[in-house]
């Protein structure tokens, strides 16, 4: 795990750093997390990542939990972008075939619709190698009002721009 800060880049956005901290999914401090490393564009989130054996549910399965775990995460990472802050207040997964351990999987997450406070969200889990879609996830989220966003950006890090170049900056850009 490491304690420096990574930085986010949302192409045609704002590009931020998250201070570490100990998130399950997507903390640097967390030893037992799952470290996930979250690329952010315009209402949308995405992560790759490999789960390993502490991850299993059945034999060589991974834990259809730690699964809802990281598309919470997109999902909710995908509100970044538009500096939205906010807490699940419901989530519906469905789970389409098993998700291997070892094996490289994607997972996506977009806004689907905001209205106020509550914003409305869908996400994927892929694998990398076929291609196929192992689950899917659909998510409201209660946005964080002024208050609550100015606190969570402190504790956070959410510091401002960082120079593209710069040897913080961390290129974010979706793979082809």
């Amino acid at each position: 795990m490491t304690s420096e800060a990574r930085v986010i880049d949302v192409p045609g956005g704002p590009r931020f750093e998250v201070a570490p901290h100990h998130c399950f999914a997507c903390g640097t401090l967390n030893q037992h997390g799952l470290g996930l490393v979250l690329h952010v564009e315009p209402e949308r989130a995405w992560t790759e990542f490999v789960l390993d054996r502490r991850f299993e549910g059945w034999e060589g399965i991974a834990h259809g939990g730690i699964l809802c775990t990281v598309l919470d995460e997109v999902m909710a990472w995908s509100l970044a972008s538009a500096d939205n802050w906010g807490v699940t207040a419901r989530m519906s997964v469905s789970f389409r075939k098993p998700a291997s351990l070892d094996t490289p999987l994607r997972a996506e997450g977009w806004v689907t619709r905001t209205r106020r406070r509550l914003v409305e969200t869908a996400a994927r889990v892929i694998d990398l190698a076929t291609g196929e879609e192992l689950a899917t996830a659909g998510g409201t989220y209660l946005a964080a009002d002024e208050t609550r966003k100015a606190e969570l950006r402190r504790r956070y890090g959410f510091g401002g721009p960082v120079e593209a170049g710069s040897p913080d900056s961390v290129d974010r850009a979706r793979p082809a």
